[in-house]
């Protein structure tokens, strides 16, 4: 999968962003969204921000979990009890590969063009059951709605706001100012390396 993770103000202005792929199941960490569609993130994750202003006064609970799709891509909300959002928006697609053009040239409104993502194969499923549940467990990563999915966004958005809360309580931070912290983005990459 790939990711871009965003933190936004409680004047909703941004005060961080990173893109950064999956670590898990052989992936090298890269993000692997089209140049077409990169500059697109910023505004995918800033509309929901009005799926935010609805959801944020009906659960008490600080993961939201995913609020929003667009398209092939879902964005997940962590809100902080001063109601600054932490917002990823993250892209499944099959792990090692890079974008494909047969998608976007067959329809290019499609973002981006990545092919959907599958829980298993027909060759796994001719496979014995053994190799059947490590390959199940290898898709895991890229179906955003599977339960050990939501359980790994969960711990990094807890490790996320436990490094926001260290960088915050800096006296020479301020309460609605851009983290331009490199300590603060080593703890976030470590996150991701270690979580998604």
């Amino acid at each position: 999968m790939s990711y871009y993770f965003c933190i936004v103000g409680s004047k909703d202005n941004p005060l961080f962003e990173l893109e950064f792929g999956t670590s898990k199941q052989g992936g090298d960490g890269v993000a692997r969204f089209p140049a077409e569609a990169r500059h697109l993130n910023q505004f995918i994750v800033h509309s929901s921000l009005d799926i935010v202003e609805e959801v944020q006064w009906l659960n008490n609970q600080m993961y939201l979990k995913r609020i929003d799709t667009f398209s092939s891509a879902h964005i997940s909300l962590f809100l902080t009890p001063t109601t600054t959002k932490f917002l990823l928006l993250h892209l499944p697609h099959p792990p090692n590969t890079a974008p494909s053009t047969a998608s976007s040239s067959s329809n290019p409104n499609i973002f981006p063009p990545f092919a959907p993502y599958t829980t298993t194969s027909s060759a796994s499923l001719r496979s014995s059951s053994s190799s059947l549940s490590s390959s199940a467990a290898a898709t895991v990563p890229t179906n955003p709605t599977a339960p050990q999915t939501e359980e790994a966004l969960r711990l990094f958005f807890n490790e996320v706001f436990e490094a926001w809360l260290k960088a915050t309580m800096n006296p020479f931070q301020g309460v609605n100012a851009a983290l331009a912290s490199p300590v603060f983005r080593a703890r976030v990459v470590a996150a991701g390396r270690k979580y998604l």
